[in-house]
């Protein structure tokens, strides 16, 4: 499921910007965008959005400063400095003419020269980066319950039309009994074999296949799996999971009473059926 948060926080030290962005995946991924300095707290972070969502790619960005009164100074790295200065010394040697570095040219040597303070206490930089993270979680919470009312709607609708897609296969299945008698004695009069309707052969004969086609029991487990679906998604637990599951239960007993049934009409429903149930199922790979 995708959405958006954005929330912001700030101590007299430090002042903290945190952006979540989340997008269809089946599992849960973070994925954390952070000052270098912030590293150590990607552990605390993670689990803090975990603790909100469980499926999608969920995208952390933060962006952490300090304030007027804790930043500012210009800090050199003194051995650095030394270093990169005898590195043109050298180069002088090499080339044989005079070779110094410019002013400009310590200043684009990362680490040289830098700004701000270095030194970031871990719990001061949480005290400022948690409000700023739940405001941003609770706003993607909302858009992301927003799009699931939506898809459970969606969800119901084609439930329902599974659910009538199985009365249909109900009324229609003991029929084919009666068909597959009347084409088995039609059989036998135009090979010129005329038997008694209550012959016990054909008694036998019509049993047995009425056995092999019997999908009364599908049909109950079908009812029951739809409650089940309406269940979970009225349930205040993330169901997504549980409705990957049901959606593959859903497809083995419409499978079954296709392979079972043996016959056109029953045939042309399961094929719809099984159209409408991998809508739902597509859907459901993003379902919190």
């Amino acid at each position: 499921m995708t959405g958006f948060g954005r929330g912001s926080a700030a101590t007299h030290e430090w002042s903290a910007n945190v952006e979540i962005s989340a997008v269809n995946r089946k599992q849960a991924e973070v994925v954390i965008q952070a000052p270098r300095e912030l590293h150590e707290l990607d552990a605390q972070i993670r689990k803090q959005v975990l603790g909100s969502v469980s499926r999608g790619r969920i995208q952390v960005s933060i962006t952490f400063e300090a304030t007027a009164t804790n930043g500012g100074e210009f800090r050199i790295d003194p051995a650095l400095a030394l270093a990169f200065s005898a590195v043109f010394s050298q180069l002088e040697k090499t080339v044989g003419y005079p070779t110094l570095p410019t002013a400009a040219d310590f200043i684009r040597q990362p680490g040289i020269i830098s700004t701000g303070v270095r030194e970031i206490d871990r719990d001061a930089a949480w005290l400022t980066i948690e409000p700023a993270l739940n405001d941003a979680l609770a706003q993607l919470v909302i858009m992301r319950e927003s799009e699931g009312a939506h898809l459970k709607a969606d969800f119901l609708a084609r439930l329902a039309c599974l659910s009538e897609f199985a009365q249909k296969i109900a009324h229609e299945a003991p029929a084919r009994v009666i068909r597959q008698r009347e084409l088995m004695m039609k059989r036998l009069r135009d090979a010129g074999l005329e038997l008694d309707l209550t012959d016990e052969r054909v008694a036998k004969e019509v049993a047995l296949f009425a056995d092999r086609c019997d999908v009364s029991e599908e049909i109950t487990r079908l009812e029951s799996h739809f409650l089940k679906f309406r269940d979970y998604l009225d349930a205040a637990e993330p169901p997504g999971r549980a409705l990957d599951f049901l959606c593959q239960e859903l497809f083995r007993e419409f499978n079954t009473i296709g392979s079972k049934a043996n016959d056109a009409s029953i045939a042309q429903t399961i094929v719809e059926a099984k159209t409408e149930l991998e809508k739902i199922r597509e859907q459901v790979q993003n379902v919190e």
